[in-house]
């Protein structure tokens, strides 16, 4: 049973660990990104039929994801970094 609860808190913590965050700030990034991804992703359907508008909010919502990430990412090596520097 102890290896069960062991093997199903890896499932929700192993991965936030591994990038050094924990299960709720990991969770709330990932619903933030999720959320801008069907916000964007429905404006590009509705582009889609009616090419008029939102006609950079797909491409927007992309690219302010992508220097989240690379922001998130810089963030977390310069943290490394320091770690081993001390």
């Amino acid at each position: 049973m102890r290896r069960l609860s062991a093997s199903l808190t890896a499932v929700f913590t192993a991965h936030p660990k591994a990038i050094g965050e924990s299960y709720l700030a990991h969770a709330r990034t990932a619903a933030g990104f999720g959320a801008a991804m069907i916000v964007g992703g429905a404006a590009c359907m509705v582009h889609a039929l009616i090419p008029a508008v939102f006609t950079t909010a797909g491409s927007d919502t992309v690219r302010r994801l992508h220097a989240q990430m690379d922001r998130r990412a810089r963030q977390a090596r310069d943290a490394d970094y320091f770690c081993y520097e001390i």
